[in-house]
């Protein structure tokens, strides 16, 4: 993995991390549920973040050597971001 892109993966997750827990506290204290639904969405688009960093890191090395070696490794890597690019479409629906 990309260095700087690793660090700041690591960083989303121990954001992520912390809002886990805060919503867990808002659940358990029967917070409003407005409020929670929030906390809810604000983790979902830090979940977002995180899956960018990680596909930018399969491209600029995985997906980079597999086109640069052609052929069937060109191929799965062009499948790899399909299913890719559908399991995101799937999520927003």
């Amino acid at each position: 993995m990309i260095e700087d892109i690793k660090k700041r993966a690591l960083h989303r997750t121990r954001i992520l991390a912390g809002q886990l827990r805060g919503l867990e506290k808002m659940i358990d204290g029967e917070e409003y549920c407005v409020d929670i639904v929030t906390q809810s969405l604000a983790i979902q688009k830090s979940l977002g973040s995180l899956n960018k960093l990680i596909v930018e890191n399969h491209l600029r090395t995985h997906v980079t050597d597999m086109f640069e070696a052609g052929g069937d490794d060109r191929e799965a890597a062009i499948a790899e971001l399909l299913k890719v690019f559908e399991l995101s479409n799937n999520r927003q629906a």
